[in-house]
């Protein structure tokens, strides 16, 4: 749509409700979310628009996007409780999942200067992700016919079932290593935060004994906002955030003591 005559200059039709958007004046990119999990890059001509690719990895509808064009990371965060970190500027297909909150992740405001991450969720979860260190990428999940660990086979595995004269298992998969484990292999929990787990998820045994005490610090903080939250916003210079919820009612909040008083001074701790 052209901002000085008001006429169409071109559309694009999607697959799923488009619920939310992000510009890049620069390059002329758009990313737009759907509610089928799916963020669709955009590219903006004169008069029309071409597709240059799909990002897929949430599996629910995408709430939010922040678009940071210093560094060209992309953030998203859906239904499925999840964050997603899609390094655009790398050219890699590099993403980091960021998993802390316990519902629909509707908002998400990105601090430049302090490399730390705000998002909100609709039970009223407030998490601050430290993005200034170094992050490792969560694994694919493997397939398999039987358990990666000790062999026996999964429940649909027939041919495993009837030559060994037992019951096929329930496949499940360790978060550190993205094997194809069973119950019995993968029966420890640990939280994980450097590949984003702040709350304890399967692990095998193996992957279990590998991590550290230390491997287990936090790399966020958790705040509650006390109400449904549905939109949030931040004033970055006065370090004031406002959030709106379900309860119609509007909060403003002094966030300097959370992200650091460097939002207020000018000055990075870095």
């Amino acid at each position: 749509m052209c901002t000085r005559s008001g006429n169409m200059l071109g559309r694009h039709f999607f697959s799923s409700w488009a619920s939310c958007l992000q510009y890049d004046f620069d390059t002329q990119y758009a990313f737009v979310g759907d509610y089928s999990g799916q963020i669709t890059l955009l590219k903006l001509e004169q008069s029309t628009c071409s597709v240059i690719t799909a990002l897929k990895g949430h599996e629910g509808g995408v709430a939010c996007l922040w678009w940071e064009p210093v560094q060209r990371l992309l953030f998203s965060g859906a239904s499925d409780n999840s964050i997603i970190v899609w390094d655009i500027g790398g050219r890699k297909g590099r993403t980091l999942l960021l998993q802390g909150h316990h519902d629909r992740v509707q908002s998400l405001c990105y601090l430049q200067l302090t490399r730390q991450l705000v998002s909100c969720s609709s039970d009223g979860g407030i998490a601050v992700w430290n993005m200034d260190v170094s992050r490792e990428e969560a694994p694919q999940w493997l397939e398999s016919d039987s358990c990666q660990k000790c062999e026996q086979p999964f429940f649909w595995n027939i041919k495993q079932m009837w030559d060994t004269k037992t019951l096929g298992l329930r496949q499940h998969h360790c978060r550190k290593c993205g094997q194809a484990v069973c119950g019995k292999c993968s029966s420890r929990r640990s939280s994980y935060p450097v590949m984003g787990f702040e709350f304890q998820v399967r692990m095998c045994d193996s992957c279990y004994d590998s991590i550290k005490d230390e491997d287990r610090t936090s790399l966020a903080t958790f705040h509650e906002g006390k109400h449904n939250i549905s939109h949030m916003s931040m004033d970055v210079a006065r370090g004031l955030m406002v959030t709106c919820g379900t309860d119609r009612v509007v909060k403003i909040w002094d966030m300097t003591p959370v992200v650091g008083c460097s939002l207020a001074t000018g000055f990075s701790p870095h």
